[in-house]
């Protein structure tokens, strides 16, 4: 086989005339400017915000296969949600800070705190996740993924106060809910009991009621479950069934001496 023939195979084969990777690198250069143009004290925001429109309309344009004049509205309804949106991020932070012993100030959370940053482009892609954008939500929680290792779907919903430390190997599915004054720590799974494309459309993933601690490495799954309020849920626990609140739940662990060598 000849190089031009296997140039053409390979141009024949890859079948998605829609799929522009510029529209992924886009997606992150926008990403990041909007982290910064709400906590970079060094912002120009009047500016920034200018730049954001742009962006957000160029890589609007190529995650829509069919122009629908939907973009100004979109980007209109979001820019005022970016108010409220830094509001619950401050509470975010706040939480961070008076909940974990190793930080020194405020400022160590916005700029050092994988944690935090998961939560803030969860919080932006939620929004544009509610106003039904196409593609944008899910390319912005992957770009924080790859950037912290937490995995948090842009169709979850979380409440106020949110704490996620050290952030490594998060996973938060599409369908959970979790409310005010949750934290959870790393390796913490909040999945589905079952993959099943059919399941689309239902509630998969579970419910963490207000001012409940999950540590490290639990395994929380499915739509019915449901962590009560005031609940603290042990490292490397499985669950699948309902907790009542002001439980705790952890394994019990045993400690065997060794035999004795002759």
């Amino acid at each position: 086989m000849t190089t031009e023939e296997i140039i053409q195979q390979i141009i024949s084969n890859k079948n998605r005339p829609h799929l522009n990777f510029s529209l992924k690198h886009k997606t992150e250069k926008f990403t990041d400017n909007l982290f910064y143009t709400l906590f970079d004290a060094e912002a120009c925001v009047p500016k920034n915000i200018e730049i954001l429109e742009i962006d957000f309309k160029e890589i609007y344009k190529l995650a829509c296969l069919v122009q629908d004049g939907s973009c100004k509205e979109i980007w209109n309804s979001f820019l005022t949600k970016l108010p409220i949106i830094l509001e619950n991020l401050n509470l975010d932070a706040l939480e961070l800070y008076e909940n974990d012993p190793a930080s020194n100030n405020l400022e160590e959370i916005y700029l050092a705190y994988p944690g935090f940053y998961a939560i803030a482009i969860y919080r932006f892609s939620h929004e544009l996740f509610l106003l039904k954008t196409p593609l944008i939500p899910r390319l912005m929680s992957e770009y924080a993924h790859s950037k912290t290792g937490t995995d948090i779907h842009p169709g979850a919903t979380i409440g106020k106060s949110f704490f996620i430390d050290h952030a490594t190997g998060t996973v938060i599915g599409e369908t959970c809910v979790i409310k005010n004054h949750v934290k959870i720590y790393q390796g913490v799974t909040l999945g589905a009991l079952q993959v099943d494309k059919n399941l689309k459309d239902t509630k998969r993933h579970p419910t963490v009621e207000n001012n409940v601690t999950i540590y490290a490495n639990a395994t929380i799954l499915g739509g019915n479950t449901v962590i009560g309020e005031n609940s603290t849920i042990g490292g490397n626990v499985w669950i699948t069934e309902s907790v009542p609140k002001n439980s705790i739940v952890y394994h019990t662990h045993e400690t065997k001496l060794k035999p004795k060598r002759r």
